[in-house]
């Protein structure tokens, strides 16, 4: 985030600067005596006025977070039904043919339709490419070579009560202006026969441009897990269409309990950080470079709702849940597993075996040469 107020600091010491009454249009670093014209500071800080300017206005910017979502029409609201679990809360929303009979966060098996009310009608829907096939053969590959997986554990699972579901995303699209300055160092040395010798020369860079984000998703489930969400992004939004509630036919979609007000702080970070990093990383050619300032600012934005799919199973093996996810488009994976941590020793012992002989060879080597 920018700074808001512009601190004089002299550009030799980085000392504070002040203007001391009677020097006319001179100021003079107390600390390393270096002497500037007021012009020339002016002249030189009017970056760090202007970053401040923007870092104020994208205060004041901005989403237009009521216009996300719509109302559900009677006949579409009609034909949907509320589930939630008993055992964890999690409020999930299916066509009046579904019944779920496990819940996809816990694994509870006491799920009940109600009538469905509240919430906002999505605006665009990512429908199912992957099949259930698809997921348990990934969910099988996943488990292959993991050595530490307890025996037990795939002849346990429950994959074949895996659960497709659309989970909600608020979708957010900016352009924006990025400004940032940084300090860049580059060093020489060399030896002049009685002394090394550094020299370091000291820069100061700006940077700025615009970027436009499409589609920067931000989860609108507390139920889901963000890390796992993250981590089997991205998807094809080329592919995304308006909802209707024909693709929910056969599936579940999460309700969503994160509105797209409260989801702005997670949008903002990842547009800022990735601004940030693109300004930061078209910094080249010296040894050492630090940020210290950078304002983001929206020129325009706007947010959706949508749904995305995912293929979820929560395994419960010796008490625990162990949850999976895959892309319900692309097909990417994710998931916790069980570690058998006797094998961990027993792998641990047998490398700690392997490793004895190599090491005293080693040391007979080395002890030969000074034989």
């Amino acid at each position: 985030m920018g700074n808001e107020s512009v601190s004089y600091k002299c550009p030799n010491c980085r000392g504070p600067l002040a203007y001391t009454p009677g020097q006319g249009d001179e100021i003079t670093c107390e600390y390393c005596e270096t002497k500037f014209s007021v012009a020339d500071l002016d002249k030189l800080f009017a970056t760090e006025r202007e970053m401040a300017a923007k870092t104020e206005e994208a205060k004041e910017q901005k989403w237009e977070a009521e216009k996300a979502g719509g109302s559900w029409d009677p006949e579409e609201a009609a034909i949907l039904r509320a589930m939630t679990c008993s055992s964890c809360g999690a409020e999930l929303i299916c066509d009046e043919n579904t019944m779920a009979t496990q819940c996809c966060y816990c694994g509870n098996a006491t799920m009940v339709p109600g009538r469905f009310s509240g919430s906002l009608k999505p605006d665009y829907v990512i429908p199912f490419e992957k099949t259930k096939e698809d997921a348990v053969k990934a969910m099988d590959e996943f488990c292959k070579g993991k050595f530490l997986l307890p025996k037990d554990f795939t002849a346990s699972s429950r994959v074949e009560k895996i659960q497709g579901m659309y989970v909600p995303f608020w979708l957010f699209d900016a352009d924006v202006e990025g400004r940032a300055q940084y300090s860049a160092t580059n060093s020489r040395v060399w030896d002049d026969g009685d002394n090394t010798i550094t020299e370091t020369d000291h820069f100061r860079c700006t940077r700025g441009g615009t970027m436009s984000f499409y589609r920067v998703p931000v989860d609108g489930s507390e139920d889901m897990d963000n890390t796992f969400m993250q981590s089997i992004e991205p998807y094809d939004y080329s592919k995304m269409v308006p909802f209707t509630t024909t693709y929910l036919a056969g599936y579940v979609a999460d309700k969503y309990d994160v509105d797209a007000q409260a989801a702005i702080p997670d949008a903002d970070n990842r547009i800022r950080q990735t601004t940030a990093d693109v300004l930061y990383n078209s910094v080249n050619g010296f040894d050492t470079v630090s940020q210290e300032d950078c304002a983001v600012a929206k020129e325009s934005s706007s947010v959706a709702y949508a749904m995305a799919p995912v293929w979820i199973v929560s395994n419960k093996y010796k008490g625990e849940v162990y949850t999976f996810m895959m892309n319900g488009q692309t097909g990417k994976f994710v998931g916790s597993l069980p570690v058998d941590y006797g094998k961990g020793k027993r792998y641990s012992a047998l490398a700690a075996l392997i490793s004895l002989p190599v090491t005293y060879y080693i040391g007979k080597f080395i002890a030969s040469l000074f034989a």
